[in-house]
């Protein structure tokens, strides 16, 4: 059912009850079975979107890292208020909760793509090119590392293993 949801969610922009209603048509279930999956998931939405679904993550990690900031500069640089979609349709702007990026706090998701390490500056240059139409390299924004990467660089795992029979006790 949950493929069936997404699909009908990516040809609409959102999933409308005709959707919901095919898919309990197609799955030969009770329309309140599809109602209580797209309900329960948050990854649906109910509701037309903008083009750019712009994600917040406000959890603890990110919140630390100061989310709070990057709420402010996305609501500034598109005009648009949390909750809402932007006048020119193309921005939808929600806070989440844990987008399961915490090492690389604060971070936002924008439709399929996440983005992190950021500042508002770099939020807000993210924000600038999906207006322009182009899709920023998604991934840590201000820092070289690759995904959870440690930003100080790796701390372990980094020489080669010791022989076999290290550290047990030589009278064995």
């Amino acid at each position: 059912m949950i493929p069936l949801l997404d699909l009908a969610q990516r040809q609409h922009g959102w999933l409308p009850i005709s959707a919901m209603h095919k898919v309990a048509e197609i799955l030969n279930v009770p329309r309140m079975r599809v109602y209580e999956v797209a309900t329960f998931y948050t990854m649906f939405n109910r509701r037309p979107m903008g083009k750019y679904h712009v994600q917040i993550c406000t959890c603890t990690p990110c919140w630390l890292r100061d989310s709070d900031s990057i709420v402010e500069a996305v609501t500034k640089a598109t005009n648009c208020k949390v909750g809402e979609m932007s006048e020119d349709k193309l921005f939808t702007i929600s806070e989440v909760e844990c987008l399961g990026a915490c090492a690389n706090a604060p971070m936002f998701q924008v439709n399929d793509d996440y983005y992190e390490d950021l500042t508002p500056e770099s939020a807000t240059t993210i924000i600038n090119a999906l207006k322009k139409g182009e899709r920023p390299p998604p991934g840590p924004q201000n820092s070289p590392r690759f995904a959870a990467d440690p930003a100080g660089g790796l701390t372990s795992l980094t020489s080669p293993p010791p022989e076999p029979g290290f550290g047990v006790r030589s009278d064995l």
